[in-house]
């Protein structure tokens, strides 16, 4: 028979839990001591020890005639509550409470406790035993000052585990928000970016003429450089010449391209139309059949070369 098989009809659950080893089971089955069945292990009964002899000196110690500052036994009922009659609530008689209520029954406690002091402090000050610790009263620590100061470094020692916990976790709060705020700053930035090439290539393929993003864009910038004037402002004398030429004949930007096109408004404008201009009878106007002064002829720029 297997020894797996005699724990199991034992009733071992396993080995730890066993407490007989597989060398004791088997000892014990080589000496016949296993039998077929259910083996469950007998306990002996405790037994009783009834010393009359002790009992009796004990008694015949409780019952030693000593004074009664030596024995300090008091046995009292509790005090009056005050406070239920007080507060108008019935008071249970003496020693008739709830044992199930807590509160009830710490409060018997301390009532008679009360009721005790209230009778011993009279007994004591009569004996001249003073009840009050006095002002320069020295008393040694139970424990020394080595295992104090392991108990203070300890508590330094979590104390400093604890400030540094804290300050990890705010660092971790204050990288999640500022990673919060700096995706949502390159979201915007995506965002204005996109609502910009969206602009510029309706106005490119001529469905808007507006060109309100680049506003939007100086804007932005003079409020990133702050409320401070502008170099407009500083300079009180306005443009000069050079830059006024320059933006008089290069213009401000924008679309040149077909500028001079003529259209349906051009067309029919006609206030700077001048006949004689424009059919060469000007007075002043040179053009073909003008009478301005006309070159000589080659054979009088030869006489004239040969008289100098």
């Amino acid at each position: 028979m297997d020894t797996s098989d005699n724990e199991e009809q034992l009733g071992f659950e396993s080995e730890e839990d066993s407490e007989m080893s597989d060398g004791a089971l088997q000892e014990a089955f080589a000496k016949g001591l296993l039998k077929p069945g259910l083996n469950v292990p007998v306990e002996e009964a405790k037994k009783l020890a009834n010393n009359v002899e002790g009992m009796k000196q004990c008694l015949a110690d409780f019952c030693k005639t000593l004074p009664w500052v030596e024995r300090l036994n008091l046995t009292n009922l509790p005090v009056p509550d005050i406070v239920a009659k007080a507060e108008g609530r019935l008071v249970a008689p003496d020693g008739e409470i709830n044992a199930e209520d807590d509160f009830q029954r710490e409060m018997y406690f301390y009532r008679q406790a009360q009721a005790t002091v209230l009778e011993a402090l009279p007994k004591l000050r009569k004996l001249n035993i003073p009840t009050k610790r006095p002002t320069d009263y020295f008393a040694e620590m139970s424990k020394t000052d080595q295992h104090m100061q392991k108990i203070r470094k300890k508590l330094l020692v979590k104390a400093t585990a604890m400030e540094k916990s804290e300050k990890a976790k705010k660092l971790r709060e204050l990288r999640k928000y500022g990673k919060k705020v700096q995706v949502e700053v390159l979201q915007k930035r995506q965002k204005d970016k996109k609502a910009m090439m969206t602009s510029v290539k309706k106005y490119q393929k001529g469905m808007t003429d507006k060109l309100d993003f680049l506003e939007g864009d100086q804007q932005d910038n003079k409020v990133k450089k702050g409320s401070g004037p502008s170099k407009a402002q500083l300079n009180k004398k306005g443009a000069n010449s050079k830059r006024k030429f320059k933006d008089q004949k290069f213009g401000f930007g924008g679309k040149k391209k077909g500028t001079k096109w003529n259209n349906k408004e051009s067309h029919n404008d006609m206030r700077g139309f001048r006949a004689k201009v424009a059919h060469g009878k000007g007075g002043k106007a040179s053009g073909k059949g003008g009478k301005g002064n006309k070159r000589p002829g080659k054979d009088a720029r030869r006489k004239t070369k040969g008289k100098k």
